[in-house]
C-alpha cells in the first residue's frame, strides 16, 4: 500500500509539471525574456547578437550569427577546451566590431548556465594566452632576423623597439576572468590547466596568427542578466574598454519557483530557461517559424495554443515539400494521464492533409542555403535547401535520408548515401564512408567541384567532409589522391587539426561526439581503395 502512495504521489507531481510545462507557457516565458535580450541589445547597437545553440537561438527574433559553447566543458571537475568547438568565427568577429553578445539561457534556477559562468571565460583566457606566445614567437624571430648592428645607435635603437614589443605582451591580459560566484577551488583547479589546453590550441592548427592581427584588444567576458542594474544614462561605449568585450547575456530569471503571471486576456506559468531542450516541448515548432507567426501564437492563447502550432507546422512541412525539400511529418506522443479515461477537452485533434488549406496565412520558415566552401579544396559543404538551390557545382553527394533530384547532374555526378545520426545507429556513417569517399577522390581526380549535403549542414555532412579531408588531402589542403594519408598512422591529433580547418570555413559545424567516432574508427581501421570502394574493419 505504500508503494502505491509513493507512485502515485510520483505520478501526481511528473502530471502538475507537464501541466506547468505546456507549449503555451513555454513560448509565453521566451517571448517574455526576449523582451530583455532586445533593451540590452540596444545598448550596444553595433554589437553583433549571437546566439548560443540550441536554447539561446529562442530569445531573439534576429540574430547576426551563431556559436555552440558547451555547458559539459564547464562542469564542476569536468572543465574542458575542446577543439572540436573553437568558435573562431566568433573571435574574429568580436576584433572586426569591438566585440560581441551571446545569448542563452539556463533552466536550473542559476542566473548563468555553466556555459557563461565557465567555458566561455576559459575559452577567452586560452585565445589570449595563444595570442601571447603568438606575439611573443614573432618578436623572437624579429630579433633574430636583425641580429646585432655593429651601430651603437642603431642597437639602441633595435633594443627599445625589442622591449616595447616585450612591454606590450605584458600589457595583452591574459588572466583568467572568472565571475565572482565561482570558488577561489574551482578557479585554481581550472588555471592549474590552462597551460595544457593553450598548447592544444597551438597544436590544433588554428590560425593564431590571423586572430592575433584581427584582435587589437585582449577578449574579455562580461556578465548580464535580469538582476543587473544598468544606469541607462551611465552605459559606457564598448570602445572606451581596455578589452574586446564579450557580453554574456542570460536571458531568464533566475528564480528557481514557478511564476504564475497574468494579463488581461491570459494567465500562464513562467518557466526559466524555457528554449532549453526543445524536443520536449517544441512539438516540431523551430525558433524560426516561432518568431515569424510570434503574435498570433501568443494571442491564441493557452488553450488553443497547442492545435494553433500544430496546424503551423504541418502547412510549413507541406509548403517545404512542395518546395521540394525534406519536410518529415512531426509525430507526438499522446499525453499521459493519471486515469485511463483522458479529458475530452485536453484531446487534440488528429491532422489531415485534406482539411489544410496550404495559403498565405502563416509565414514559412527559410532555411539556411548557404553554402560553404572549404578553403581551395574544391568541396562545398551545405544543407539539403542549399542542394536543391545550388547550380554552380559539377556533382553532389546526399548524406541525408531522403532522396534528391538534381536534373543538372547525370548518375555520375551524383551519389546518395542515406546515413542516419549515431543515436539511430551507431555505424551507418562509418558503413557509408568508403563509398563516399572514393566518389569524392573520382571527382576530385577531374578538377570537379563537390558538394556534400544534409538535412541541417551541421554534422553528418561535415564528418563526411571531415573523411575526404583527411584520406585524399595532405596537412596543408592540397589534394594528392591519399598518398599522405596511405604513408601515415592517423591520430586523434591529425583529425582534429583538419576538422579546425574545415570549422574555419563552416563556421555551422556542430559534429556529434558519436559521429565523429565513427571517422576516426574508419579513418584508423580501412584504407580507401584507388579503385573500388573499401570494406572498413569492424569496431
Amino acid at each position: 500500500m505504500e508503494d502505491e502512495n509513493k507512485l502515485s504521489i510520483y505520478r501526481a507531481a511528473r502530471t502538475i509539471k507537464r501541466k506547468e510545462n505546456t507549449l503555451y507557457n513555454a513560448l509565453r516565458s521566451i517571448h517574455d525574456d526576449s523582451v530583455f535580450v532586445g533593451e540590452i541589445s540596444q545598448l550596444w547597437p553595433e554589437l553583433p547578437l549571437l546566439a548560443n545553440l540550441r536554447c539561446g537561438l529562442w530569445y531573439s527574433p534576429r540574430f547576426d550569427s551563431t556559436c555552440y559553447f558547451k555547458s559539459t566543458d564547464g562542469h564542476t571537475n569536468n572543465w574542458s577546451f575542446n577543439t572540436s568547438r573553437l568558435n573562431l568565427h566568433v573571435a574574429h568577429l568580436a576584433g572586426q566590431k569591438g566585440g560581441c553578445i551571446i545569448v542563452d539561457s539556463t533552466r536550473k534556477g542559476k542566473r548563468f548556465p555553466d556555459s557563461m559562468s565557465k567555458t566561455i571565460p576559459i575559452w577567452t583566457c586560452v585565445f589570449n594566452r595563444a595570442i601571447v606566445n603568438h606575439r611573443s614567437r614573432m618578436q623572437d624571430h624579429d630579433e633574430r632576423a636583425e641580429g646585432v648592428s655593429s651601430d651603437n645607435h642603431e642597437s639602441e635603437t633595435s633594443d627599445q623597439r625589442a622591449e616595447n614589443t616585450r612591454q606590450a605582451s605584458h600589457e595583452w591580459d591574459s588572466s583568467l576572468h572568472l565571475p565572482l560566484w565561482v570558488s577561489k577551488t574551482e578557479r585554481a583547479s581550472i588555471e592549474e590547466r590552462l597551460e595544457g589546453w593553450t598548447k592544444e590550441l597551438e597544436a590544433s592548427g588554428a590560425d593564431i596568427a590571423s586572430l592575433a592581427s584581427c584582435l587589437k584588444k585582449p577578449i574579455r567576458p562580461l556578465w548580464i542578466s535580469q538582476k543587473t542594474v544598468i544606469w541607462l544614462n551611465e552605459v559606457p561605449d564598448h570602445g572606451s574598454w581596455d578589452f574586446t568585450p564579450i557580453i554574456l547575456v542570460s536571458a531568464s530569471s533566475s528564480t528557481g519557483v514557478i511564476q504564475h503571471r497574468t494579463t488581461s486576456e491570459f494567465s500562464w506559468n513562467y518557466i526559466p530557461g524555457a528554449g532549453d531542450d526543445e524536443e520536449s516541448w517544441a512539438r516540431g515548432l523551430s525558433p524560426d517559424l516561432f518568431w515569424k507567426n510570434v503574435y498570433d501564437i501568443i494571442n491564441s492563447g493557452p488553450d488553443t495554443c497547442n492545435q494553433k502550432v500544430a496546424n503551423m507546422v504541418e502547412k510549413d512541412r507541406v509548403y517545404c515539400a512542395q518546395r521540394g525539400q525534406n519536410a518529415p511529418q512531426v509525430t507526438l506522443k499522446p499525453p499521459k494521464s493519471l486515469n485511463s479515461t483522458s479529458d475530452p477537452s485536453c484531446v487534440e485533434p488528429v491532422l489531415s492533409l485534406d482539411n489544410l488549406d496550404i495559403k498565405n496565412d502563416i509565414q514559412f520558415c527559410d532555411d539556411d542555403s548557404t553554402v560553404y566552401w572549404l578553403g581551395t579544396t574544391n568541396i562545398a559543404v551545405g544543407t539539403a535547401l542549399a542542394a536543391a538551390y545550388t547550380t554552380c557545382v559539377d556533382c553532389v553527394l546526399n548524406c541525408g535520408r531522403e532522396n534528391f533530384s538534381a536534373c543538372h547532374l547525370n548518375a555520375e555526378s551524383y551519389l546518395h548515401l542515406p546515413i542516419v545520426d549515431s543515436k539511430f545507429d551507431r555505424f551507418s556513417l562509418r558503413n557509408n564512408l568508403a563509398s563516399a569517399v572514393n566518389f569524392a577522390r573520382l571527382n576530385l581526380r577531374k578538377g570537379k567541384t563537390l558538394l556534400v549535403f544534409c538535412q541541417n549542414g551541421e554534422d553528418i555532412s561535415v564528418c563526411v567532409c571531415l573523411a575526404i579531408l583527411t584520406a585524399l588531402f595532405d596537412d596543408i589542403g592540397t589534394f594528392d589522391d591519399g598518398k599522405s594519408f596511405s604513408e601515415t598512422h592517423i591520430s586523434k591529433w591529425d583529425m582534429r587539426r583538419r576538422l579546425v580547418f574545415l570549422c574555419k570555413f563552416a563556421v555551422k559545424a556542430r559534429p556529434s561526439r558519436g559521429n565523429l567516432k565513427q571517422v576516426y574508427s574508419f579513418l584508423g581501421g580501412g584504407r580507401p581503395s584507388s579503385h573500388t570502394p573499401s570494406t572498413p574493419s569492424t569496431m
